[in-house]
């Protein structure tokens, strides 16, 4: 009996942390979240900026395969879309959504002077990490 009664003993005065060590653990949590939010948010900025980019890039591409090899300019994006040159208009990362700027303008290479597709923009406000704004990529 003696030794189940130190037992018993033990195991009160062992359970369990105290509120100040607990209080100390929440407060080395809080730092490191307020230190990782911040830069994974920056993080996430950066991508929809560079996909952005590489979006704009390829749409610009296709702008210019497409005259290359039609002589003329496209009417929008959905003509680089049905002509294969695009699989499918892409999704702006900053806006989400399929909405582009389409700039139309003259080609200077057509005789008749026919209008088309010249650039695309992106509709999104605001500015990047550079102070670029994004209606100007």
């Amino acid at each position: 009996m003696n030794i189940t009664a130190k037992i018993v003993k033990c195991n009160r005065n062992t359970g369990g942390f105290s509120l100040l060590e607990l209080m100390i653990a929440m407060f080395i949590l809080i730092i490191l979240i307020s230190v990782a939010v911040p830069v994974y948010q920056r993080s996430v900025q950066h991508a929809r900026e560079t996909v952005l980019k590489e979006n704009l890039w390829q749409m610009r591409r296709a702008i210019d395969q497409y005259h290359a090899d039609k002589g003329k300019l496209p009417a929008s994006i959905e003509a680089l879309v049905e002509a294969k040159y695009i699989r499918e208009k892409p999704v702006d990362p900053l806006t989400e959504r399929t909405d582009w700027e389409e700039v139309q303008g003259q080609d200077t290479a057509d005789p008749d002077g026919n209008s088309g597709l010249i650039d695309v923009r992106s509709l999104a406000d605001g500015e990047d990490s550079d102070g670029v704004e994004y209606k100007k990529y």
